[in-house]
């Protein structure tokens, strides 16, 4: 099942005790009055005992926490198994933290019923042995008579604990094996019933049927050896018939099925003249429209030729402009240098 929809449950559970008001010994929690470990999971991956034991300190003393690393890199799993010193705490821890968010995830918190705890009796304190070999829930006096019938009253429905794989896996072996016996019966009666003789009831005779085989149509007269009485003339003539009959019916349709494939093909002859028409019609019109793109090309270079002899044109005038007024700022020199 999904963490999340465990986490809905449990909570969808404690709104509904929390609405008909059920008492503590009634409560679903009472199941697991004889241990006080549970279960958190979803805790973020930085986290660390410190953290969780600051976190879950809230609802009562910390007596043990065993936070799942790896073995080899060392880095949180994301679950943990953690102890309390008062059976209560745990009852308190299920209803205020599970479905709650710590740094963005949602982290799911249950009771434990039957902790396991890992195999290190090598590096184990003498707190943790005592807590794994005597535990740390409260001990609870049994209730009184009036207590109990009380108790029915307001009993919530518990689900009841899964069984084990194995006494599943027993189970399905004795189906199969029922199942192959009964086969094997099935086949052994199908084979007693082959091997029996069946009887079969014979029909009863009846005149009236050799009365028409004998006294019957010639055209239909048979003896008891299946010899046939009928003359070969008449069945030549009947093929005669026959012929005639249907002969012209099976010419009429095969020049029809003519007729009909001429029209086909004269379609399609037309369908394919039609379509090189419009092909023809496209390509001319593409090819005035290729005339016409080279015109316009043909014109734009003229326009950039004539402009090139244009510019040609300015820059020579200019050229002549500069000799003259070089010729003229000479000759002003010269009588300049005269007149001094």
């Amino acid at each position: 099942m999904n963490p999340l929809t465990k986490v809905k449950l449990i909570n969808e559970l404690n709104e509904k005790e929390a609405e008909l008001d059920v008492k503590d010994s009634v409560s679903w929690h009472s199941v697991y009055k004889e241990s006080a470990w549970i279960f958190i999971g979803g805790i973020p991956y930085e986290l660390t005992e410190g953290d969780i034991i600051c976190v879950f300190s809230q609802y009562g003393e910390i007596a043990n926490v065993n936070l799942v690393r790896d073995k080899k890199t060392g880095k949180s799993k994301g679950f943990c198994f953690l102890c309390y010193e008062d059976q209560r705490g745990t009852i308190l821890a299920v209803d205020n933290f599970n479905g709650i968010k710590i740094k963005g995830r949602t982290i799911r918190v249950d009771h434990v019923a039957n902790y396991r705890p890992p195999k290190d009796t090598d590096d184990i304190d003498d707190v943790t042995k005592h807590l794994r070999e005597e535990g740390c829930a409260p001990k609870v006096p049994p209730p009184s008579s009036s207590e109990s019938e009380s108790e029915k009253e307001y009993a919530v429905p518990v689900k009841k604990p899964k069984k084990d794989k194995k006494e599943k896996k027993k189970k399905k072996k004795e189906k199969k094996e029922k199942k192959k016996a009964l086969k094997e019966e099935k086949q052994a009666r199908t084979k007693t019933s082959m091997s029996s003789p069946v009887r079969v009831k014979k029909e009863k005779e009846d005149s009236t049927y050799e009365k028409y085989a004998t006294k019957g149509p010639a055209g239909s007269r048979r003896d008891r050896s299946g010899q046939n009485f009928r003359n070969p003339q008449d069945t030549a003539d009947e093929v005669d018939r026959f012929r005639d009959r249907y002969g012209g019916e099976r010419e009429r349709d095969r020049e029809e099925d003519k007729k009909i494939d001429k029209n086909r093909e004269d379609k399609r002859h037309e369908d394919t003249r039609q379509r090189d028409r419009e092909g023809d019609r496209v390509r001319g019109v593409d090819r005035e429209r290729n005339g016409e793109r080279e015109r316009d090309r043909e014109r734009e270079r003229e326009r950039e030729r004539d402009r090139v002899r244009e510019r040609e044109r300015h820059r020579e005038r200019d050229r002549g402009n500069d000799r003259g007024f070089a010729k003229h700022r000479d000759h002003s020199c010269e009588r300049e240098h005269r007149r001094n």
